[in-house]
């Protein structure tokens, strides 16, 4: 069965996806929404990272980031199950344990429900403002995940010895509460996919249509095979925007509504393709319409997936 979650609203809003409502939302929004998704049944909830947005970006990009650790923590109190995904964090921007110190509380005061979802970030400025290689920020990444790979383990005192990273002999408690923190890989690009298959416990791919979706997961599939690790993938999805039943407004061409039945009909076939999770994103005016809409896919459509 297809497992399903979603990003959170409000914490990130970009013109891409952002709804008009969104922009005088705050937190008790955001602690309806997880709570909403807590009830009907979502695997996780995400948040975005960025540091900061240059001018040139601001339009389209907003300047609207909420820190991902401090809005999954202040999350994490109000739940009890669903889990807790950066998505994804730009872990290159920062020493891997300073990332280690935050993630790992994070898990630890929510009971284990932390997945790390990284990816190598796309704004030069960004990267510039904070010190960090912007064109190698592809091979940063790679040795980033292998530093957090120790730094999030079950030792007190990780150890990892590498070209830009090296440390030992330092202490950091409290330690996760799982024994190992999923790390799922963003992206879509050959180097992303190929990051994934070698390092990934997951994968999230970044805006692949569902037509190309399934010669990728084949390339995911075949290079971990390739690589000898017989481990398996947690394979994601974002899927079209969503509407459950007639909506009585423009939702945009490109959106998904209709009755229960039909959605989960569309979306059993990211399940046919070999996707393990999807993350659903629902168009609302309001939200209330947007809790309403996530009740009614947990109820409605999910049981038909």
């Amino acid at each position: 069965m297809v497992v399903y979650g979603m990003q959170l609203p409000v914490q990130s809003q970009s013109t891409l996806y952002a709804e008009p409502w969104e922009a005088a939302a705050g937190p008790e929004d955001l602690l309806a929404v997880a709570r909403a998704a807590e009830a009907h049944g979502f695997d996780y909830l995400a948040s975005c990272d960025h540091v900061a947005i240059p001018r040139r970006l601001a339009g389209a990009m907003s300047t609207v980031w909420y820190d991902p650790v401090a809005t999954l923590s202040f999350l994490a109190a109000a739940t009890g199950r669903v889990r807790l995904l950066s998505h994804v964090a730009v872990v290159g921007l920062r020493h891997p344990l300073v990332t280690a110190k935050a993630y790992a509380t994070l898990d630890h005061l929510s009971g284990g429900r932390l997945v790390l979802g990284v990816g190598a970030g796309h704004v030069q400025e960004e990267f510039e403002a904070l010190g960090v290689d912007f064109a190698r920020r592809g091979a940063v990444l790679d040795e980033t995940v292998d530093a957090l790979r120790a730094a999030l383990g079950p030792e007190e005192y990780p150890e990892h010895l590498g070209e830009r990273f090296a440390f030992k002999d330092l202490g950091q408690l409290p330690r996760p509460a799982q024994e190992r923190v999923p790390v799922w890989v963003g992206g879509s690009s050959p180097a992303a996919v190929r990051r994934a298959a070698l390092k990934g416990d997951g994968w999230l791919p970044q805006g692949d249509p569902r037509e190309k979706l399934a010669v990728q997961i084949q390339r995911l599939l075949r290079l971990r095979a390739d690589a000898g690790i017989t481990e398996p993938i947690t394979v994601g999805a974002i899927t079209e925007a969503l509407y459950v039943g007639a909506p009585g407004w423009d939702v945009g061409r490109r959106t998904l509504s209709g009755s229960p039945e039909a959605l989960a009909a569309s979306l059993r076939a990211y399940g046919d393709m070999g996707v393990h999770q999807i993350q659903v994103r629902f168009r609302s005016r309001s939200r209330t319409e947007l809790t309403d809409q996530m009740a009614a896919f947990g109820t409605e459509v999910a049981p038909h997936l």
